[in-house]
């Protein structure tokens, strides 16, 4: 019975955190590190070099605390397991806006764990998925290997992944019957319009697309003037859906984790 629980309990898919557990280790060793400094100082200096010094240690201490406690908060709202699981909530709420045909392609740009392919790919169980990311040194405990035992684990087998660069994707004009992402682009410097352009590109005359991300005027510029554009270029039911109206999160919990302007951009080519 023991060996059965344990082999179950490997079988499990580990979708990992989209807070990494090294950003909470450094900002609370940060934390410990100034404080211990702050009371250093104090110790052994004295004048005035030493009140501003002192000061500026301990203020840096309450910072890096105060960053801790945003980050574990983040964790547990952000995990599989946890109460919360706003993640699932999003991945599950992006998932749903894609249907696909019997023998149908889908790319997911920026898999990191998988979470959002494997989704799709359990919606419809008669299509292929294919995952692409980079797997940078952001998001060390992202990979490929990860990405193949989740899907196991999830018995999901009509998907692959593959390295790929979001900027520039490897794959010829309208290959894919679906496109999804999921907080990507906002990640990467540059034309993010152009590289929502670029996803499409891929996107087969007819098919749908479900891109969510912060689409912030700050990060994108006019996302309404884009609409238009997809609209003119002859895209239809081309739709930017607030996702912190309740849908995935709520207006409060969207400010505190820094993901105001998050939205779906959706609609068919």
């Amino acid at each position: 019975m023991g060996m059965n629980n344990e082999n179950a309990s490997r079988a499990r898919a580990d979708y990992r955190n989209w807070m990494p557990k090294g950003m909470v280790y450094t900002f609370l060793a940060g934390a410990i590190g100034c404080g211990a400094a702050a009371i250093l100082l104090g110790l052994v200096l004295n004048g005035t070099l030493k009140t501003v010094l002192t000061v500026a240690f301990a203020a840096l201490a309450v910072i890096l605390c105060g960053m801790t406690v945003w980050a574990l908060l983040m964790r547990r709202a952000f995990s599989y397991d946890g109460r919360r699981q706003m993640s699932r909530q999003i991945i599950e709420g992006t998932a749903a806006h894609v249907k696909l045909p019997a023998g149908g392609r889908c790319l997911d740009v920026g898999c990191g764990s998988g979470a959002l392919a494997i989704a799709v790919a359990k919606r419809n169980p008669k299509a292929e998925v294919v995952g692409i990311d980079r797997w940078g040194k952001e998001y060390a405990s992202f990979n490929k290997s990860l990405c193949e035992d989740n899907a196991r684990a999830e018995g999901v087998k009509r998907i692959s992944f593959q390295q790929g660069d979001a900027t520039h994707l490897g794959f010829s004009d309208e290959t894919f019957d679906a496109v999804v992402s999921n907080y990507v682009y906002h990640n990467i410097p540059g034309d993010r319009q152009q590289y929502l352009l670029e996803t499409l590109r891929t996107l087969k005359k007819g098919g749908s697309f479900a891109l969510h991300d912060i689409f912030s005027k700050s990060k994108y510029g006019d996302m309404q003037a884009f609409v238009t554009h997809l609209k003119d270029m002859g895209y239809q039911k081309v739709e930017l859906i607030d996702t912190t109206d309740g849908r995935f999160m709520t207006k409060f919990e969207a400010a505190w984790m820094g993901l105001s302007g998050s939205a779906l951009l959706t609609g068919i080519k």
